[in-house]
């Protein structure tokens, strides 16, 4: 990827479209202590429309000097901000949820430019998701309180303090939801920042910062870009930074574990996925059907917790997949700023030839293309990075297709007969991130519910998501919960003041 941005950032500015100009700056600079700097190394990266390989802007590349600077302003920042009132951190989010649905159709025609995820879908998923993340929390820093425990001898007060310079590291498949994932808590806790959005995607966020940067005091809020190797070990190194919040891959996020480690920081990892989606024989069939197109086709399939092996009973194994091929034939894959388009490109020329080689993974690995398997050919868009939706059967659970995350438009069929069977190859797999389980039975639901090894499990409906319900994974897909107010723990840390009721010496000498 490095290499074909290093290419198309030789386009002049006048290859811009017009919709580039509208809504992205020709260039934008690192945001350090509240104003846009330039980068140290004076090198830009290309920001790539995946749909017909524009040219829609240009960020930094950053390196540790741009570290140090912005974790510095975070630094000189935190001492206020983390005694500024509820009031004021309420206030400063709720602003952001409020100007965020105020130009809803922008944001998410960003998003769909800059990912390649169909307007409607930003619009109607990303951005409420967003918007949420921030009405959640403004209201959290209100609760952010301690307890007392009385006994005998006195009385132990304890206190909930933010932790200081906090690093988070999101991805580019949702940006904007994974910004305010990170930054809401963190900002309702009291700590400072320095975000590190994706070298790939991230210019709705770059907007976002600045359409939202005067609603919070200089420096607590800094945002560098860059290439991970790049940026990444100079600012979990930073001896100022007290916590790394990461969103990504397992690869990357064990280097970062080792970085965290210079400095013993905690941690908070959401990684990957390999989502096992049970069907059994009595299941809804057409819902069932639909939850496996839907994480074939939204946003792409790049979506960490979609549903990728679909374990489906025997007996109804022929019908679930004729309907599944019924729904995956009328996807409209195209130019995702057209509002009928339901399936975008993927997002970048790097995750594009990581699909494509799966594909021929599968095929050799003896699995059937019951549906897709190719490049999709779009008019007008011949050389964007477009896939079809592709479904793959003939599959068993050890074939590379069904334990790798592909983070692509593919899903995989596997056949079961017996519950303990179907448990054991659910779980046979080092994610453990979601999954889901359709049945009627609603005592079957429970007991393979809680046998299922996963950080949420949806019965009777995939991507069934609920305000304040904690999320996050087990084994290898990471560690810690986001999304829900149990978050705020990771973003604080406890003191414990203890005061005696007692007076005078305790005799311990007097004997």
């Amino acid at each position: 990827m490095g290499e074909e941005m290093k290419t198309e950032s030789k386009k002049p500015d006048s290859a811009r479209s017009e919709l580039a100009m509208k809504y992205f700056q020709a260039e934008y600079g690192h945001f350090i202590n509240g104003e846009w700097v330039g980068g140290s190394s004076s090198e830009k990266i290309a920001m790539i429309n995946p749909a017909n390989l524009e040219v829609l802007s240009y960020i930094q590349s950053g390196n540790a000097e741009d570290v140090n600077r912005a974790v510095e302003a975070a630094t000189q920042a935190f001492p206020k901000w983390s005694r500024s009132t509820p009031s004021e951190r309420q206030a400063a989010l709720y602003e952001m949820a409020r100007r965020l649905r105020a130009r809803a159709n922008d944001y998410a025609a960003m998003l769909s430019l800059d990912n390649g995820k169909p307007i409607m879908e930003a619009l109607h998923i990303d951005i409420p998701a967003t918007i949420g993340q921030f009405e959640l929390f403004a209201g959290a820093a209100f609760g952010l309180h301690g307890q007392t425990i009385d006994a005998t001898q006195g009385v132990a007060i304890i206190h909930r303090e933010p932790l200081g310079v906090v690093a988070q590291i999101i991805p580019w498949n949702v940006p904007l939801v994974m910004m305010a994932t990170k930054i809401a808590p963190a900002l309702a806790a009291g700590n400072t920042i320095v975000l590190k959005p994706a070298e790939s995607v991230c210019l709705a966020v770059m907007e976002f910062i600045r359409e939202m940067a005067d609603l919070l005091p200089p420096g607590v809020l800094n945002v560098i870009t860059g290439y991970g190797p790049n940026v990444g070990e100079a600012l979990v190194t930073h001896p100022n930074v007290r916590k790394v919040a990461f969103t990504g891959s397992r690869p990357t996020a064990q280097k970062l574990m080792q970085y965290a480690s210079v400095n013993v920081i905690p941690q908070t990892l959401e990684l990957g996925g390999k989502s096992a989606n049970i069907i059994c024989a009595d299941a809804d069939m057409d819902a069932a059907a639909e939850s496996a197109a839907m994480s074939i086709v939204v946003n792409k399939g790049e979506i960490c917790f979609a549903a990728t092996r679909h374990f489906v009973h025997e007996s109804v194994m022929d019908a679930f997949v004729e309907k599944v091929q019924n729904i995956l034939r009328k996807i409209r894959v195209g130019d995702p700023m057209i509002p009928s388009t339901q399936m975008g490109p993927q997002a970048s020329r790097m995750q594009f030839d990581k699909v494509l080689g799966y594909l021929d993974i599968g095929r050799n690995e003896g699995a059937t293309t019951a549906m897709g398997g190719k490049r999709a050919t779009v008019s007008g868009f011949e050389q964007g990075y477009f896939i079809e939706p592709t479904l793959f059967t003939d599959v068993r659970n050890k074939m590379r297709i069904a334990q790798e995350e592909i983070f692509g438009p593919v899903g995989v069929v596997i056949p079961w007969k017996d519950e303990a069977q179907v448990i054991r190859e659910a779980n046979d797999t080092e994610f453990g991130l979601a999954a889901g389980l359709w049945t009627k039975n609603i005592t079957q639901a429970h007991r393979m519910a809680r046998e299922i090894e996963a950080g949420t499990v949806w019965v009777n409906r995939y991507f069934n998501t609920i305000p304040n319900v904690p999320f996050g994974g087990y084994k290898q897909s990471g560690f810690g919960r986001e999304f829900s107010l149990d978050v705020l723990s990771h973003y604080t840390q406890l003191k414990s003041v203890i005061v005696s009721l007692q007076e005078g010496p305790i005799g311990l000498f007097d004997h």
